[in-house]
């Protein structure tokens, strides 16, 4: 791989990063928060769920702006806004303040995760694609392995608040290296017939091709499953095991090991045996291991140990899952690539806000809950993905895809 596609993924994966940076880093932080504020755990549990909802929907608009101005312009505004929002969350005196701040800092949030998977798309197509996608995945996926361990660490020594401090540096460093190492890559010819009357034709036509939304949706119950094992992960690992913030942000960094080490194979699989087969057999793994870990749990065996190696095992598979899925979504539509971009991940946030709502309702305490979650997220993924790639023709199974 040259310097140059390096460098591209490094400064994409860390602008992706900006908005998972500022979920992961604080969800140690979660039950001091609700301590401090004063807040039941439905409060607290809502500025994360209020992020989630802004990133995602956000990209409904910054997706189709980077389509008719470039795609730089809307990633130093959505910088600005979340370091707006995240000094705002650090100086928060109520949790009804944080809450309106988070949802400040998750709208500019929503750039850095719309704007550089239209970049991959307007730089590269296929196998091409799908190794930028996965080496941009391995830079974004330092936060769950970091930023846990970083927050549980800041969290100690100077409190919640310098969490939002900390990210609010983030973002002024990726605002530098956005404007020292990243090109335009949507030339001005290429903007001319985008217009927002071309980006909701353009949502109707995504929201009518059913290809499109099968593997959006196979994806988003992926990236569902992970949104419930966010949401509660840190009160049944702190509160239920009686894990610290610290040896439950080094449980949680394993998942995201393993994540971010298969997500590394998706080049390679998909030279041999095709994207689509990557991602049938890919859904299939995860959907089984996380039926197995509910029948376990369901039981009545609640061990920590148990459930860390099935998940270990689980979010594997997921990582070969999101980037495939990703990059056969955007194939066909790459003169609306920051449209398809801002749908797919307003789409995948939605669903995941949805789930993690719904697993909210029935949270307990305890992990099965969770698990049930968890698992039905991964059994709908794999039902859409035997729907959807199950009636693609063979030749588009070929590894020269």
């Amino acid at each position: 791989m040259s310097p140059k596609f390096l460098r591209i993924a490094v400064v994409l994966g860390l602008l992706s990063a900006i908005g998972p940076f500022a979920i992961d880093m604080y969800l140690p932080a979660l039950p001091s928060i609700g301590e401090d504020l004063h807040a039941g755990t439905s409060a607290v549990q809502m500025s994360l769920l209020i992020f989630f909802l802004s990133m995602g929907f956000g990209q409904i608009l910054v997706g189709p702006i980077s389509d008719m101005v470039g795609r730089k312009l809307p990633l130093y505004g959505g910088l600005a806004l979340f370091m707006v929002g995240g000094v705002g969350s650090a100086l928060a005196p109520s949790i009804e303040w944080l809450i309106a701040f988070r949802f400040l800092q998750g709208l500019g949030a929503s750039a850095g995760m719309a704007v550089p998977r239209a970049i991959v798309r307007d730089l590269h197509t296929g196998n091409e694609a799908a190794k930028l996608m996965s080496l941009l995945m391995l830079v974004f996926s330092v936060s769950p392995i970091l930023a846990p361990l970083t927050g549980s660490q800041i969290i100690e020594t100077f409190g919640w608040r310098a969490v939002f401090w900390t990210v609010t540096g983030a973002a002024a460093l990726a605002t530098i290296l956005l404007a020292t190492s990243l090109k335009e890559t949507r030339p001005v010819e290429e903007r001319a017939g985008s217009s927002f009357g071309t980006a909701l034709s353009g949502y109707r036509f995504l929201m009518g091709d059913r290809n499109f939304l099968g593997l959006v949706a196979i994806a988003g119950f992926g990236i569902a499953s992970f949104f419930v094992y966010l949401s509660s992960s840190s009160f049944i690992l702190i509160d239920h095991y009686g894990l610290s913030p610290s040896v439950y942000s080094v449980f949680f960094s394993i998942n995201a090991v393993a994540f971010i080490g298969m997500s590394q194979l998706t080049g390679m699989l998909a030279e041999r045996f095709g994207l689509r087969r990557v991602v049938r057999v890919a859904v299939t793994g995860y959907a089984t291991t996380m039926v197995v870990l509910f029948a376990i749990m369901a039981t009545g065996v609640d061990r920590l140990d148990v459930m860390a190696a099935l998940l270990f095992v689980g979010y594997g598979f997921l990582g070969l899952v999101i980037p495939t899925t990703s990059v056969l979504a955007m194939e066909e539509h790459g003169e609306i690539a920051g449209t398809a971009s801002a749908l797919m991940g307003t789409l995948h946030f939605a669903i995941g806000a949805l789930a993690m709502g719904v697993a909210g309702l029935f949270f307990d305490g305890t992990p099965l809950p969770m698990v049930a979650g968890i698992t039905l997220c991964a059994v709908i993924s794999f039902s859409l993905a035997k729907v959807t790639l199950g009636r693609s023709r063979e030749a588009v199974e070929a590894p020269a895809e």
